[in-house]
This record gives structure tokens, sequence and C-alpha cells, in this order.
């Protein structure tokens, strides 16, 4: 026989076995009403942490790729710029090198121009020094004499002084010209009266040489010149030779030796 307790306790549990699935629903739309609303904010939290922590990465990731690029390129930079300087140097280096050789070739064509100019005047005082013989020899073989920087030629026939100088020029020479006391005992070595080159012709009293040049040092014999009992004595000859001062004027007409002079 069931009791009170008994029967009690069983219709509880029927009735509680029975309200299962009225509170299971009943649990699950508390479920449902109590986390649809609190489960969006943690949502967006979760996607915004996720999408923070990503935006981190990626500027981490910039940033890291940033700093790598700067120190590359600064890197790069640091040896641009030492290529830039080492080539400067081996530019300016390369410069003064050419420099260097530019004013060694002009020096050097300093140099063979000098040498040239020596070469040709070396050569030019060859030809000079060979014509100067050769006219040595012509003289010599000519008969003429050889003193102090001339040639000097007596001749072996008279004549007028203009055509005693006639003859002298036609032999590329001309009347004899006394500028010193060397010359003037040269001349008194020969004893015949000859002409010498030296009038006044052209002037009264202005004794000229054949040269054109003015008397300065002259050797007049004592008494001379005097265009000796009135005559016109304007050409001079060597006369008295025993004496230093020998020179003695006379009419141009008369006819004496004469002395070429040639001076080489």
């Amino acid at each position: 026989m069931v009791s009170l307790e008994e029967e009690l306790e069983l219709s509880m549990t029927y009735e509680n076995f029975e309200d299962v699935p009225a509170r299971k629903a009943a649990s699950r739309r508390s479920v449902e009403d109590f986390n649809v609303p609190a489960a969006a904010p943690g949502m967006k939290m979760y996607r915004l942490v996720v999408v923070s922590f990503g935006l981190l990465c990626i500027l981490q990731a910039a940033l890291n790729i940033s700093l790598r690029l700067t120190l590359y390129l600064e890197a790069g930079c640091n040896n641009l710029t030492e290529e830039r300087d080492d080539l400067k140097r081996t530019l300016e280096n390369y410069v003064s090198q050419q420099n260097s050789l530019t004013e060694e070739r002009d020096e050097m064509k300093r140099i063979n121009l000098d040498l040239e100019a020596g070469r040709n005047l070396l050569t030019e005082e060859n030809h000079g020094l060979k014509r100067t013989l050769e006219e040595y020899a012509h003289y010599l073989q000519q008969g003429w004499v050889y003193f102090s920087g001339s040639f000097y030629r007596i001749s072996s026939t008279m004549k007028p002084w203009q055509d005693s100088r006639r003859d002298c020029q036609q032999r590329g020479a001309d009347l004899m010209i006394i500028n010193s006391q060397e010359e003037q005992d040269f001349s008194r070595q020969y004893k015949n009266i000859i002409w010498i080159g030296l009038m006044d012709r052209d002037t009264e009293g202005e004794w000229t040489w054949v040269d054109g040049t003015q008397l300065t040092t002259s050797f007049w014999h004592s008494g001379e010149p005097n265009n000796y009992d009135k005559r016109n004595e304007d050409c001079v000859n060597i006369n008295h030779h025993d004496h230093t001062n020998s020179w003695n004027d006379a009419p141009c007409e008369n006819e004496y030796f004469w002395i070429c002079e040639k001076k080489m």
C-alpha cells in the first residue's frame, strides 16, 4: 500500500518530468534572450582588438621596413658619397697630372724651339763661316792682304781719285777708310803715293769718308790740308810715309796709286 508521502513524491516527479520540455524551452529562450544582447559588444570588441592588432603588426612591419630602408639608403648614400669623394680626388689627381704633363709638354716645346733656333743659328753661322772662308780664299788668291778685319789691295797702276774709287767698287770694296793709329801705321808701309777714301768735294772744309761718315780721327801732315797754290785740293792721299801724320790733300784729277779696302 502506497503511503501519502510516496504519492506526493511521485506526483512531483511526474510534474517535473512533464515540465522538462517546457523548462528547457523556457531556459533556451531565456538564454537566447540573455546572450544575444550581451554577445554583440563582445564580438565588436574582439574584432576591434583583432583589427587593431593587425594594424599594429602592419605598422610594425612598415616601421621595420622603413627603418631598414632608411638604413640601407643611408648606407647607400654614404657609399655614394665616398665614391663621389674618391672620384673627385681621382679627377683632381688626373687634372693635376694633366696640368703637369701640359707644363712638361710646353717646356719641351720651348726647349725644342730653343734647340731648333740654336741649330738654325749654328747652321747660319756655319754657312757664314763657310762664305767667309771662301771669300778669304778668293781675296788671298787675288793678291789682297788681310789686316784687322779687312782685306786691302794696292793698285799696280795710277788713276784719278774717282776712277780709283770706281775700280775698288767693281771689286766689291771701296777706297781705304782710316779710323785708328793701327790702320794708319799699316797704310804707311806702302811707299807709293796712294789715294784713300777721304774728300771734301761736296762741301769745302767738311772732310767725309766714302761711307758717308764724318772725319773724327785725322793724320794730316804738318800744314795740311792747305789747297796749295789756291788749287781745289779736295781728295786725300798718303804721301809722307816717313811721318806718322802722312796725309796730304791734292787735286782729285791727279793720278796716283790707290788702296782698296774690303771689310769682312
